[in-house]
């Protein structure tokens, strides 16, 4: 049995804790000159909606150099992140038993509360059965693996293992989800917070480390008036959706105390994309029934197997 260092720091210090990961996460981005962005001060009055044309000299995020960079900055964070985790426990071991700690004990102690612990396979499979809808209508369009309109080549190969599929399906969601997750939940849980706090507030921290496109928004729009309208209102749809996938991903990881959950939710989330029925439906407008039906017992089998299938035994975060 794991020691429970539960109530061992103030609320304050899990504050700024869950601030200094945050901060060391985004900000690895802009430390590095190769990660980081740069503009022209042009200027260009766009219809909203509309992006400009990429100068030679400019450096943008979908870049593969500055894609390569930041890869290489976010995993670096996450590391040295997981190794500060170790640290923190180290020192609330020591605190609470009053005896040394070697740092391989810590070690071992910390995988269990940055949920390095297998979680059984059953709830890896909640999130699709909330995507049924988005699922059928793949399968309609023949895009499902192994279907006549499924490519290896271009749906795993160039899909997952291009430097923005390595990005986004790859890289992103393990790191993501270590320190939004793993590192800050601990933090919280180590203040003795309640469940639901936890599940509802911190992931606000998620959501409000994606702020930080809104300035990459703005210049690549144009820097003007509809630019400033378009980066406003990008920021707060992705800042909501963000914060609202953060309360399901902190819930998988509290309910199951591991961090694979969340990875593979957070890696299935980005492949399948947001749900569109209405586009789906103006595909195959004689399965519309049928894609409505999918997505009401997606939504439904959601609801019944969230809490049942991601119970896990002698899980610390959720007894």
């Amino acid at each position: 049995m794991v020691l429970d260092l539960a109530n061992s720091i103030s609320t304050l210090v899990a504050h700024k804790l869950a601030a200094i990961y945050a901060c060391s996460y985004v900000g690895s981005i802009y430390v590095s000159k190769g990660a980081r962005l740069s503009f022209s001060d042009s200027r260009a009055n766009l219809d909203f909606g509309y992006a400009r044309p990429k100068e030679l000299h400019e450096r943008w995020r979908d870049d593969p150099d500055v894609i390569r960079a930041r890869l290489v900055s976010v995993s670096t964070v996450t590391i040295l992140c997981c190794l500060w985790a170790t640290a923190i426990v180290r020192g609330l071991i020591e605190v609470r038993n009053k005896t040394q700690t070697d740092f391989s004990t810590a070690l071992v102690v910390t995988r269990t509360y940055l949920g390095i612990t297998s979680p059984g396979i059953l709830p890896l499979f909640v999130t699709p059965v909330l995507y049924l809808g988005p699922l059928y209508a793949c399968f309609l369009g023949q895009t499902l693996p192994l279907q006549r309109n499924w490519s290896f080549q271009e749906d795993v190969l160039s899909f997952f293992f291009s430097i923005t599929g390595v990005r986004n399906f790859l890289v992103a969601p393990i790191t993501e989800e270590i320190v939004f997750r793993a590192c800050v939940l601990s933090a919280y849980y180590f203040a003795g917070a309640y469940r639901s706090r936890m599940i509802f507030l911190s992931p606000m921290v998620f959501g409000a480390a994606h702020v930080h496109h809104a300035w990459e928004t703005y210049n690549r729009y144009g820097c003007s008036r509809a630019a400033l309208k378009r980066a406003a209102i990008g920021t707060a749809i992705q800042f909501t959706y963000t914060t609202i996938f953060g309360f399901y991903c902190s819930y998988l990881f509290l309910r199951t105390g591991s961090i694979f959950p969340p990875i593979v939710a957070h890696v299935f989330c980005n492949v399948m994309g947001v749900p569109q029925p209405g586009y789906e439906i103006s595909q195959r407008p004689d399965r519309k029934l049928a894609i409505i039906l999918a997505y009401f017992v997606g939504i439904i089998g959601f609801m019944s197997v969230l809490e049942k299938w991601t119970h896990t035994e002698g899980n610390l975060y959720w007894p």
